[in-house]
């Protein structure tokens, strides 16, 4: 199923940046109607893909309890996500990774962040940057609206253990669609 939220910034012809992804997110989190019309599964997550703007991949995505993404990054694309009900976590990693040519890093200290997304909050992000988004609540869904520029050419899944990080798997958008 693909939604049309209100139409989008970028002036014709431009590529969408970090802040218009983050604009576009924030406007369709606003959408009441289209976030009570996501699906949500008491197991599972939920997602339908959106109508980006200026040719970006978009998606609304419902988070029942105790669900997150694991380690990852979203390789070459830049992104933004909000939450637009509930509360997600995300944590990340404050520092530029090499983006080929290894399957496991050690991390020094100081480099994890974590943010903590209440309803109306989100952030963009710039290319390879790595993360985890989490709902640890037990008993509440939430919901976010996520935007990547350009559409998601491949996602990068790590474990972690302490400080040690392991790429585990290469997905393309065939894996996801």
């Amino acid at each position: 199923m693909s939604v049309s939220p209100a139409p989008v910034s970028p002036a014709v012809g431009l590529a969408p940046a970090q802040a218009d992804l983050l604009d576009f997110v924030r406007r369709t989190a606003a959408d009441a109607e289209l976030i009570a019309s996501l699906p949500l599964d008491p197991e599972g997550r939920t997602w339908v893909r959106l109508q980006g703007p200026g040719g970006s991949e978009a998606w609304l995505i419902g988070w029942p309890p105790g669900t997150g993404t694991g380690w990852h990054d979203h390789a070459d694309s830049v992104g933004a996500f909000l939450t637009a009900s509930g509360v997600l976590k995300e944590n990340s990693l404050a520092a530029r990774l090499p983006t080929d040519g290894w399957r496991t890093l050690e991390l020094t200290e100081g480099v994890d962040r974590a943010r903590r997304l209440p309803a109306g909050e989100g952030r963009s992000f710039g290319h390879h940057h790595v993360h985890e988004v989490l709902n640890e609540s037990p008993d509440e869904h939430a919901i976010s609206v996520h935007a990547y520029y350009p559409p998601l050419p491949r996602i990068r899944r790590y474990s972690r253990t302490g400080h040690v990080l392991r790429l585990e798997q290469v997905e393309r958008p065939e894996d996801w669609q």
